[in-house]
């Protein structure tokens, strides 16, 4: 798997068609919540490819007044479960790192996503709490070292 940022239309698009895919028709999130303002102002966009090249997972990442906000990673169906989540978490996470080095990073996990950001160096913070009528965790990444 090969993740990387989004610097083309096209990769765009393809991003926001997996997100459309996991999000709004298995999921059932609304289409109106999944596609925001940030999509198109402040947040910096990834796309996950399978080793035969198949685009399958995407992601994004914005800069809010509390740290560094991790946001809609999604993984196509048939692609879970063979690292193109860990891939591109990874490499979002190098990127984050290295251009906001000390800020807070953080996400908001559904609950059976808790395990798999678990694994990966985030801890829980907070309540459980329900957005788009799927219970979530905020979660805060414990960088290396600290």
């Amino acid at each position: 798997m090969k993740a990387y940022p989004i610097t083309t239309p096209e990769d765009r698009a393809t991003a926001f068609a997996i997100r459309e895919k996991v999000f709004v028709e298995e999921q059932g999130v609304p289409r109106t919540d999944e596609h925001d303002a940030h999509d198109e102002q402040d947040a910096r966009h990834y796309l996950v490819v399978s080793e035969e090249g198949t685009p399958c997972g995407a992601a994004r990442w914005r800069t809010t007044e509390n740290g560094v906000k991790l946001e809609r990673f999604a993984v196509l169906n048939a692609f879970r479960n063979r690292a193109a989540g860990s891939a591109i978490l990874q490499r979002v996470l190098e990127d984050v790192q290295q251009q906001h080095p000390d800020a807070t990073v953080y996400l908001n996990a559904q609950l059976r996503a808790v395990p798999f950001y678990e694994r990966h160096g985030f801890q829980k913070v907070g309540e459980k709490f329900t957005e788009c009528d799927i219970e979530h965790y905020k979660m805060e990444w414990q960088r290396p070292g600290m």
